[in-house]
């Protein structure tokens, strides 16, 4: 009878653990089709005369609160200014 329980335990993890790996398999599928989507706009900007590098950055700092983006704009400054670069 314990043995049957354990089977069982075994046959339910081994279901769980499959389930677990195909969705995590067709998320990644996903996440590659969106990438490529994403390098498809990129190449489409830049053959409209648009700077990818600089959009990138653009896309990053949208990313950002407010706060979080002045700050690390004021310490880019800093560094910029103890180098002499401004």
């Amino acid at each position: 009878m314990a043995d049957e329980i354990s089977e069982t335990s075994q046959t339910v993890a081994a279901g769980q653990l499959r389930a677990f790996i195909e969705r995590i398999e067709r998320l990644e599928e996903e996440k590659k089709t969106i990438a490529d989507d994403i390098k498809d706009v990129y190449a489409e900007l830049k053959g409209t005369g648009f700077e990818p590098k600089a959009v990138r950055q653009l896309v990053r700092l949208r990313k950002q609160d407010q706060a979080e983006r002045e700050e690390a704009e004021a310490i880019l400054d800093l560094y910029k200014a103890a180098l002499g670069m401004v």
